[in-house]
């Protein structure tokens, strides 16, 4: 067990903090921008016989979801690790 200092401590969780507002922020664009706001747009676009708008609102924003999922547990073995507090 590490024991952060208080400077370490703000760093490690801005950085966290950071990473999750950028996760965030692409999952909503794929699941409320592409899948509600942009449908229409995309829709005449076709993936794999399917209308794009049609896959952003039924799988791709699922799929995106669970992608960022592990982006963020890689991201965070890693700040783990430059910190020191990793298992």
């Amino acid at each position: 067990l590490t024991i952060m200092s208080k400077k370490d401590m703000k760093a490690y969780w801005k950085e966290n903090l950071g990473y999750l507002a950028i996760l965030l922020s692409i999952w909503f664009l794929v699941s409320y921008v592409f899948g509600i706001l942009l449908v229409d747009q995309l829709n005449s676009i076709k993936m794999g016989g399917f209308k794009l708008g049609f896959w952003f609102a039924q799988q791709g924003s699922m799929y995106v979801f669970v992608i960022l999922i592990f982006v963020y547990v890689r991201l965070m073995n890693k700040l783990d690790k430059k910190y020191g507090v990793d298992e």
